[in-house]
């Protein structure tokens, strides 16, 4: 049965579904030797490639894996940078025919909760709008933040991409002109928690995520770090975003292995890498 070429491009773990999208578009993509567009559909048999080295397509698909990774401040959600600066991409394990896939971004100021995954479909389920997926905030914030401010910003906020809103603010202390808050929004727009307060003409000084959904950073996880979800935390995700959930799978001795070596070491409060 044929698929859509960008379908099965995310579920080799590729790129997300929208990324695959864009890279139709720019022509880096080719079915049986043909330059591959936009509604191309492909059957198991077709050889496809991607900027002109060869997909491999084994016919068991590889397991669905999900990290957790804490991002520090100075950190850039690309791969390759002009600049030259550090990418979240450096810190995680390697994979063998795979690639990691980041669930959303986190600005280069920001720190906090990221998700990557090898499965571009449920990358794209849960960053899809229609998930409506809650990502909360810890932020502080300098001036004077008065109760019609908050208001406001509950209510919506007209900005230059559309209106923003918090579906929830709660005050978490500080004093002065620095005060503490924790924030919800449901969409993951560049940079929308900033300029939500700076519509307020108020200034976020810092921020972290430290929720997504039903995902939270554990304690022992520190700046830096990361940790491999279980696969009921994944099943979880997946429902949450509206996928399909995995069928339940005993992991190798080697995966397991590898698994409590990297546990054990983030106990010993070893290497972040």
């Amino acid at each position: 049965m044929s698929e859509k070429l960008q379908k099965v491009l995310a579920a080799y773990g590729v790129g997300s579904r929208r990324e695959m999208e864009r890279w139709i578009t720019a022509g880096r993509i080719t079915v049986n030797g043909k330059v591959a567009t936009l509604g191309d559909r492909v059957e198991q048999e077709d050889k496809i490639s991607v900027d002109s080295k060869a997909l491999q397509r084994s016919v068991e698909k590889k397991r669905r894996r999900v990290l957790l990774y804490n991002k520090p401040e100075g950190e850039i959600c690309s791969r390759n940078d002009p600049e030259g600066r550090k990418s979240v991409f450096e810190r995680l394990p390697r994979l063998h025919g795979e690639r990691w896939i980041s669930v959303g971004r986190l600005d280069y100021n920001t720190s906090g909760l990221l998700l990557f995954t090898n499965d571009g479909e449920l990358a794209n389920h849960l960053m899809h709008p229609s998930s409506v997926i809650e990502r909360e905030y810890l932020c502080r914030v300098m001036g004077d933040v008065k109760p019609e401010n908050i208001q406001a910003m509950k209510e919506g906020v007209m900005l230059d991409d559309g209106v923003a809103k918090f579906s929830d603010v709660v005050e978490s202390g500080g004093e002065g002109i620095n005060r503490w808050f924790y924030v919800v929004v449901m969409e993951g727009r560049n940079r929308e928690v900033r300029r939500l307060w700076e519509s307020q003409e108020l200034t976020v000084s810092r921020l972290k995520r430290v929720r997504y959904g039903n995902v939270f950073i554990p304690s022992d996880v520190r700046s830096g770090q990361w940790i491999e979800l279980e696969q009921s935390e994944v099943n979880a995700l997946a429902d949450m975003g509206g996928a399909e959930q995995e069928e339940k799978r005993t992991l190798t001795r080697a995966e397991k292995e590898a698994k409590d070596r990297h546990r054990r070491k983030l106990r010993r409060g070893g290497s972040k890498k």
